[in-house]
């Protein structure tokens, strides 16, 4: 985190609807807690009661949402979820794992609502106090091969999983354009591998970061 003193871990993770990112992240969970850390796996949006309400209107709302309501209605919870859980977590030393964050409203609002990504970004940063994650995993998966999954798993879309195919390209897009540009912060990974691959991966780059850490 850029803003504030800190000696957790913060793990987001990104990627289109159906790529992994809850199997991943409840894998990582395990892992770190057989390492004997403490562990806050969180969500945006919908991480804190407050996030909950707002997850309900962008994600459940019948009827459409302003481009701008949207950005702002994630801004909010994200600004709430910050304060109330993040910080806290990585205050007390806690390795927080978050199912997306800020790169998300780039992708979406910015790239699929063809909203302004740096007005996009700099509005969540504003909301944050400058907050970004020390590593981002994004499982990129090609928006056919995401749609196949959520078919499979038989239960109804949200108003963003059930976009149009453009409008899922459109995301994807903005998640490679915003793992090129920091790649330090970024590890990308081809979710079409296996779940174990993927869990491998991200624990020894979660782990290397863990040791950069306790080495300073």
């Amino acid at each position: 985190m850029t803003a504030g003193v800190r000696s957790g871990l913060w793990v987001t993770l990104e990627g289109g609807d159906g790529a992994g990112k809850t199997t991943q992240a409840a894998a990582l969970e395990e892992w770190l807690r057989g390492e004997g850390r403490e562990v806050v796996r969180t969500r945006e949006p919908g991480g804190s009661e407050v996030g909950m309400l707002i997850r309900d209107i962008v994600l459940h709302h019948r009827g459409d949402i302003a481009p701008r309501a949207e950005a702002l209605l994630y801004a909010a919870d994200r600004a709430h979820h910050v304060e109330t859980v993040v910080r806290p977590a990585l205050a007390r030393g806690a390795v927080v794992i978050q199912d997306r964050y800020l790169d998300s409203s780039v992708a979406y609002q910015g790239a699929g609502r063809v909203l302004d990504a740096a007005e996009v970004r700099n509005l969540s940063l504003w909301a944050t106090g400058d907050a970004l994650p020390d590593l981002t995993v994004l499982l990129d998966l090609d928006p056919a091969a995401a749609r196949g999954r959520l078919d499979a798993a038989d239960k109804p879309f949200d108003r963003l999983e059930a976009e149009k195919v453009d409008f899922h390209e459109r995301v994807r897009a903005a998640f490679l354009g915003l793992a090129a540009a920091e790649p330090d912060r970024f590890l990308v990974l081809d979710a079409t591998r296996s779940p174990d691959e993927l869990a491998r991966d991200i624990r020894d780059r979660v782990g290397a970061v863990v040791g950069d850490a306790a080495g300073n």
